[in-house]
């Protein structure tokens, strides 16, 4: 069964420059990379469920925070493992110095014995198109250059 993901893209204007937002994965896979490991806030969701409510839902579990306004669909993606991401635009703005997101836990050190509890997401920051482009999961640039085309 093919995985599916619903998250939402989040933007604003500073000046005239188009903002979006995107959060860092948390966990010791992600400690050292930056580049093209960043994302939407997103997660997965049941097939059952409504997308964007699963959009929003995953939104303030990875962040702390709720979003509310106009949203609007974003053509879905295709990860290169496969997920299926459906996202929503919607202009907002948030505080990303204070982001609060879920855990989960994780043996680690790997075959330690040892679980520890990690972030989800570990941080979160707005960027301009061009450097969103450069650190979002490369699938996921569609979803910004898609925002660019309708904002």
């Amino acid at each position: 069964m093919v995985k599916q993901a619903a998250g939402l893209l989040l933007y604003r204007m500073a000046g005239e420059d188009l903002q979006v937002f995107l959060v860092h994965p948390g966990g010791p896979f992600f400690v050292k990379k930056d580049d093209g490991v960043w994302s939407i806030p997103k997660g997965l969701f049941d097939p059952d469920e409504d997308p964007l409510a699963a959009a929003r839902r995953e939104f303030e579990e990875e962040t702390g925070q709720k979003i509310a306004g106009d949203f609007f669909e974003l053509k879905p993606i295709t990860q290169k493992g496969g997920k299926i991401v459906y996202a929503w635009a919607v202009e907002a703005d948030v505080d990303a110095d204070n982001i609060v997101s879920y855990t989960f836990e994780l043996e680690w050190p790997p075959k330690s014995g040892k679980t520890q509890e990690f972030p989800e997401v570990d941080r979160g920051a707005w960027f301009d198109v061009e450097t969103a482009k450069r650190k979002i999961n490369p699938a996921q640039a569609a979803l910004v250059e898609e925002l660019v085309s309708r904002a």
